[in-house]
């Protein structure tokens, strides 16, 4: 079994965690405290709509512990706990998907739930499900976790005990630039294969172009069969490191369509190590791998898009400027739903006054494009 060591490189409003096993990078995830993906929330919702053509039922989740309502609904199947609910009704839900693609969250009534006294009698949330970093320290309980963020070991302290341990950065290059390559929808492999990452609303596409790889004094068809073979493993690492998800379809490095079909139980193996269990479901006619992969939450791609991710950013940068010399002054200038995220956001600017121990200095510039943002010293 290779050896798995967690680490939580913490930013104002984020905590990037990456699980390496044996050196090497296999699982990414986000977790903004001030902003939760909602994966395991418990709610107390309203059924607001039945829609028998989609077999299932609207649930308004608006409202919470905080009092605060954002409106969410979430759709909740039949197959899940909606058949022979009526409009109105009360109902106690889980959220088993976040957000994702332009649709709400997923929704199951099966939920264990111990009600205590009078308390949580309207709807709303009940229970916040669990984050992203005790969700891998607890499916690697041998597992080590390096924390450097004095604040966040602390939260974590009374579950983690012995295992956490603080570090003065919990990333070092190798990680950085392993994780910063994950922005890109390009993967070059070190045999010089490139694999190309097309996200769109219906599926995933990945590209194979095996290139000067591919050349060689052996029969063509031999070269190609064994040069898939051996990049199948980082094909399904970077899936997984990415959290693609859904339908994804995967056009193989050379051969003829017919011939893909020996591929297949390789690309079995590639995937059985994925926690989320994905599928190979063969090839089409075109020779495309097919491979089905549980949507939970939201894909990489998607959680590093829009004004919060830009603004985290920002922050991140910050941060970082303020660690390397301190008491630096500097004010973030942004584009408004950027400043509007981030002042959305329960704890990110909180977090940043914290560190460079200022006030929130930042400004709304309606002239900066989309989610563009800029860090300005601060002089005198």
């Amino acid at each position: 079994m290779p050896k798995v060591v967690i680490h939580a490189a913490w930013s104002p409003g984020e905590v990037r965690v990456v699980t390496m096993a044996d050196g090497v990078p296999l699982d990414y995830a986000l977790w903004r405290p001030g902003s939760p993906d909602g994966v395991g929330d418990v709610y107390r919702g309203r059924i607001t709509a039945i829609v028998p053509a989609m077999a299932g039922a609207f649930v308004t989740l608006a409202g919470g512990t905080s009092g605060r309502s954002d409106g969410t609904e979430g759709f909740l199947p039949d197959s899940a706990g909606a058949k022979g609910l009526t409009e109105g009704a009360i109902v106690l839900v889980r959220i088993t998907r976040t957000a994702q693609g332009g649709k709400g969250p997923r929704l199951s009534a099966r939920v264990k739930w111990e009600e205590n006294g009078s308390e949580h009698k309207g709807h709303g949330l009940l229970r916040r499900g669990i984050d992203p970093l005790r969700e891998l320290a607890a499916r690697y309980p041998e597992a080590s976790v390096l924390v450097d963020d004095p604040a966040l070991a602390a939260s974590l302290r009374a579950d983690l005990g012995d295992r956490l341990i603080r570090v003065p950065q919990a990333f070092d290059d190798v990680i950085e630039t392993e994780v910063e390559s994950l922005a890109s929808s390009e993967v070059t492999l070190a045999s010089g294969v490139r694999l190309s990452v097309y996200p769109t609303p219906a599926l995933v596409a990945i590209d194979v172009d095996g290139g000067a790889a591919l050349a060689g004094r052996d029969v063509a068809a031999r070269r190609h069969l064994a040069l898939n073979v051996s990049l199948l493993p980082e094909l399904a690492r970077q899936i997984r490191l990415r959290n693609l998800s859904g339908a994804i379809m995967v056009d193989l490095a050379g051969m003829k369509a017919k011939q893909r079909t020996a591929l297949g139980s390789a690309l079995v193996t590639a995937l059985a190590g994925d926690p989320l269990r994905p599928r190979f479901l063969g090839f089409t006619a075109l020779g495309l791998a097919e491979i089905s992969r549980p949507r939970v939450r939201a894909p990489l791609h998607e959680a590093l898009s829009g004004p919060l991710a830009s603004g985290l950013s920002a922050l991140r940068t910050i941060a970082r400027a303020t660690r390397a010399e301190p008491g630096t002054r500097m004010t973030l200038r942004a584009a408004p739903a950027v400043i509007a995220a981030l002042e959305t956001d329960q704890v990110a600017l909180t977090e940043l006054a914290r560190i460079t121990g200022q006030g929130s200095n930042s400004r709304s510039d309606p002239s900066l494009p989309g989610d563009g943002w800029c860090i300005e010293a601060v002089h005198g």
